[in-house]
């Protein structure tokens, strides 16, 4: 069934309201979407980065029941690699670790983590949006007792 307007003059056609819906939709929508996926991509990648800050402070944590700094660092990396698995959006595949001395204070002990974000979903997402860097870092640093 066909419904026809017809309007008698310009000023009845411009009081219309019939399809204003339609067209604030149509306006709307890509907008609405990329503000969506944008912020879909944001969360997931700041979920991933969280993560990996986690794993940065526990690992640091663990260490602290090393005697010296070979120890320190075996059981940090023991525990990235027993743990990471556990944490959501982490392949722990991509991660690499490393756990030394401090270089300024050698009465602190810092364990340093990086992931390879790019097995993140967000990258094929919506190729449009601007995404931050591939490789997320995080570094957390635990002062040694009795020093």
């Amino acid at each position: 069934m066909c419904v026809r307007f017809r309007f008698r003059s310009f000023h009845e056609f411009r009081l219309a309201a019939s399809g204003t819906s339609a067209v604030e939709f149509a306006l709307l929508c890509p907008l609405f979407f990329l503000f969506f996926f944008g912020l879909t991509a944001y969360g997931i990648y700041l979920g991933a980065s969280h993560s990996i800050q986690q794993i940065a402070a526990e690992a640091a944590r663990a260490s602290i029941a090393g005697l010296d700094a070979d120890e320190r660092t075996s059981l940090a990396l023991h525990y990235i690699s027993a743990n990471a698995s556990h944490y959501p959006l982490i392949d722990p595949t991509r991660v690499t670790a490393q756990a030394r001395a401090g270089e300024d204070d050698p009465a602190q002990f810092v364990v340093s983590v990086s992931f390879d974000a790019r097995a993140l979903p967000i990258w094929s997402l919506f190729p449009g949006l601007p995404l931050p860097g591939t490789r997320i870092e995080h570094r957390s640093t635990i002062r040694i007792g009795g020093l």
